[in-house]
C-alpha cells in the first residue's frame, strides 16, 4: 500500500506542475486527459494520504 501511496504522491505533484504549465507539452497532454485532476490536484493528494494511512493501519509488525 505504501507503493500506491508513493505513486499517487508523485502523480499529485505531476498534476500540480501541469496545472501551472511547468511541464510543457507533456503537461498539456496530461491536462487534456485528466482535466479534473489538473484543476484540483488535492484530490490525488488526498488519495495518497488515505492510502498511506490505510497502509499504516493494516501493517503487521
Amino acid at each position: 500500500m505504501y507503493y500506491v501511496s508513493a505513486a499517487l504522491l508523485v502523480l499529485s505533484g505531476l498534476f500540480y506542475s501541469a496545472s501551472h504549465h511547468e511541464l510543457g507539452q507533456f503537461g498539456a497532454n496530461m491536462c487534456s486527459y485528466g482535466s479534473a485532476f489538473c484543476d484540483n490536484p488535492l484530490i490525488v493528494f488526498s488519495g495518497a494520504a488515505l492510502a498511506a494511512a490505510w497502509g499504516m493501519f493494516v501493517s503487521v509488525k
